[in-house]
């Protein structure tokens, strides 16, 4: 703790937000001109992109939930901690750095570029504009990343599982798993929050310090990020028990 508040006390006099996107641009070159260097052109940014969302992702919960706990007075409209504000910072920094890969490397993806813009106001706007509700966001950043590690290694397994055999062992083993959390957080525990947010919002408790228009935004952007989230694991299971079923189907015209 002595050297989280000696970190927060330096905090007032420089802003770590361009500290942590250097970090994040230096794990981004490392992972795709040396980790990756030798896996094809076409996977390389993806798999580099995985490394800098590995870096943000755990330690994003970990660090998120800290400052959450150590806030006596945490409230969907608390002011926001000097702990809170940075790691705010700590994932605005990365969805900016992934935000240029997009652009740079998948300039066409408009769901993930459109989808990083409007987390970015999000964050943006909690940090930098209404410094207030930032427990709700961190909540939020918290659902979102509890699945990272798992994500991670099973987007690089999937990348590889054609040519790699181990990789195609890591991606059957971790599927149903990673699946299982995945369906739970974003379809269950993701939705609940949401709504007791939205009512507290809506019952004008936030409105002298959070401006309808700004938390009325967070909702929008909150409900459609989790709405895409269901499709995609939705169509995730469907692919899943699809494979499994043409597995089964191949092992009986073998036998």
């Amino acid at each position: 703790m002595d050297i989280i508040n000696t970190t927060l006390n330096f905090l007032p006099h420089s802003n770590p937000l361009p500290l942590f996107f250097a970090v994040y641009l230096i794990l981004y070159t490392v992972a795709y001109f040396i980790i990756f260097r030798k896996w094809v052109p076409k996977l390389r940014p993806e798999a580099s992109s995985c490394v800098i969302s590995l870096a943000h992702g755990t330690p994003a919960v970990l660090l998120a939930s800290a400052a959450i706990l150590s806030d006596p007075a945490r409230d969907f409209h608390s002011p926001n901690t000097p702990f809170q504000s940075l790691v705010l910072d700590y994932s605005i920094a990365y969805f900016l750095m992934d935000l240029l890969h997009y652009l740079i490397f998948y300039p066409t993806d408009v769901l993930f570029i459109g989808h990083h813009l409007a987390t970015l106001f999000v964050f943006l706007t909690c940090r930098y504009v209404v410094y207030h509700g930032a427990f709700a966001i961190l909540v939020l950043l918290v659902l979102a990343e509890v699945t990272s590690l798992c994500q991670n290694v099973w987007t690089l397994a999937c990348a590889r599982r054609s040519d790699v055999k181990f990789a195609a062992k890591v991606y059957d083993l971790l599927s149903p798993p990673f699946y299982g959390l995945y369906s739970v957080v974003r379809g269950f525990f993701g939705p609940y929050f949401v709504y007791r947010m939205f009512a507290f919002y809506l019952s004008g408790a936030a409105d002298s310090v959070i401006p309808k228009w700004v938390w009325i935004s967070w909702v929008v952007v909150v409900f459609m990020a989790i709405s895409v989230s269901i499709l995609w694991i939705l169509n995730r299971w469907i692919e899943f028990f699809s494979e499994r079923k043409n597995n089964v189907v191949a092992d009986k015209k073998v036998r």
